[in-house]
């Protein structure tokens, strides 16, 4: 969202809709959670299924070939989505999805911001902070997806997380003992990498700027375990 009104465009890239019983709640709920947040929604023309147990070889050829095609027809600076260590079985293969389709452009591929949510990121490297109003936007976005709300409310799991990274998140960012930053009511973490010359490499610890997000990367190399 801080990068949408930086004016980036932000396309939300959907793989998957769920089990098929649920597809048609899900893509309601899904483009209205993007019309909130002011997000573009590109669906597959064939929701992949990457349900537990659906066929992970064949699901994961399926998603490396959409996240490919739609970073050789956007040409994106930026790919965000799940790292390979999060623990839910989906979020892992879109994760590897998304590591091989910028691997496939070479050194010259988009940079690759990662979250996580079923687990803790393993190398936090950006931060973004946020204050009331923002939150509410998000947690508006999030309210539209009422059928996954029923069964778990992750909104309340949201602003629980943002505000322990408040405590958290300068010291997994620069060191233990870095200050926490002062009049910050949220943070949000990310752990961002790019390709060079065959390796993954970090990005700098840092806050988000989003009138400048980008950076120059370090040579620390990744550990992109999970997939």
């Amino acid at each position: 969202m801080a990068l949408r009104d930086a004016g980036h465009r932000i396309v939300n890239l959907a793989f998957s809709l769920g089990r098929p019983g649920q597809r048609a709640r899900r893509e309601a709920e899904l483009r209205e959670a993007c019309r909130i947040a002011g997000f573009e929604l590109r669906l597959p023309t064939r929701p992949i299924p990457i349900s537990a147990d659906a066929d992970s070889a064949r699901a994961g050829a399926e998603l490396t070939g959409l996240a490919a095609e739609a970073i050789a027809e956007l040409d994106p600076w930026l790919v965000v989505s799940p790292g390979p260590g999060d623990r839910h079985h989906g979020h892992r293969l879109v994760a590897v999805a998304a590591r091989e389709a910028i691997a496939s452009r070479g050194g010259g591929g988009p940079r690759w911001w990662m979250w996580a949510l079923w687990g803790s990121l393993p190398q936090p490297t950006l931060g973004t902070r946020f204050d009331a109003e923002r939150l509410e936007e998000i947690l508006a976005a999030l309210s539209a997806h009422g059928g996954e709300l029923a069964r778990n409310d992750y909104r309340r799991f949201v602003r629980a997380r943002a505000e322990m990274n408040v405590s958290l998140g300068a010291e997994l960012l620069f060191g233990f003992g870095a200050p926490a930053p002062a009049g910050t009511r949220f943070v949000e973490l990310l752990t961002e990498v790019g390709l060079r010359g065959g390796r993954w490499l970090l990005g700098p610890p840092r806050w988000l700027d989003p009138e400048a997000p980008g950076a120059e990367l370090t040579g620390v190399e990744a550990a992109l375990g999970g997939g």
